[in-house]
């Protein structure tokens, strides 16, 4: 059964734009309160550009919900012209990976949304940021700002990840670091980003990140066996992963029981 259109005292109907967060890795991390807002849409978007999920996410979800699921491009939800045109008399849920919230471009729809008189709901996922702290032991207050680490193109090799990771360390912060990927479903490796680090670090010369400096390393997070390892950036580099999609930490000044939540569980140097 559709949900019944709602009107204001004027008559005009009144819709409704629901971003619901997925969670990390596979269709069961969506919560119980979003399932059943999920149910209760007239129509379903989702979008696996900001970050993809386990293969096959998409099928399994319309399964568990009952209803068929429309992927947008990146360029569909930036214009955002398509959910917004049905959210004016409808139900609309916008099913994102992770939290709902933690795109700009998400947040940038829900903006639009309100000034066009569509009512908006959030309904909150598991996020990169609260579960990367968590594998790791580390204090989630000691962390500064994210930074993102893009794919190389010619005439394109932004220095601003060197600069966040410089600004967090001089005042004692961790640093996360989100490796890029593309809708076409390739993503960053481990190897990738450390080289990417290593160049920056021949660009700029501050001696932020070095071969001995400590980085750790999390992948298929979300899953019932995520990798979780911490060493020395060279090697590091030099591991093979079985995971896909990785996100980096590079942790500054530790706590004494953050040194040793590291080094129990994600096998850091004892040296470190």
């Amino acid at each position: 059964m559709g949900t019944i259109i709602q009107r204001d005292f004027t008559g005009e109907a009144m819709g409704l734009l629901v971003f619901i967060g997925l969670g990390l890795h596979d269709e069961d991390d969506i919560t119980v309160k979003g399932l059943e807002q999920a149910r209760e849409c007239d129509i379903l978007f989702t979008e696996f550009y900001t970050s993809h999920m386990r293969e096959g996410v998409k099928e399994e979800l319309e399964k568990k919900i009952g209803k068929e699921i429309i992927v947008l491009s990146r360029e569909d939800v930036e214009a955002g012209d398509i959910i917004l045109l049905e959210a004016k008399e409808r139900t609309v849920g916008f099913l994102v990976p992770g939290d709902a919230m933690s795109a700009t471009t998400h947040v940038d729809l829900r903006i639009r949304a309100e000034k066009d008189g569509i009512r908006t709901r959030i309904i909150h996922g598991v996020s990169i940021v609260t579960v990367a702290t968590g594998l790791l032991g580390l204090q989630s207050y000691k962390f500064g700002r994210t930074t993102t680490l893009p794919f190389r193109q010619k005439g394109y090799f932004p220095t601003s990840p060197y600069d966040v990771i410089k600004r967090n360390k001089d005042i004692g912060l961790h640093t996360l670091v989100l490796l890029d990927l593309k809708e076409s479903g390739e993503t960053m490796s481990v190897r990738e980003a450390i080289d990417y680090l290593m160049r920056l670090e021949t660009t700029k010369k501050e001696g932020v990140v070095t071969k001995e400096s400590v980085v750790c390393a999390l992948g298929d997070v979300g899953s019932d066996n995520p990798e979780v390892v911490c060493d020395r950036m060279e090697k590091l580099a030099a591991k093979k992963f079985e995971s896909q999609i990785f996100c980096l930490v590079l942790p500054a000044e530790l706590h004494f029981m953050e040194k040793e939540a590291l080094q129990v569980l994600a096998g850091a140097p004892e040296d470190m």
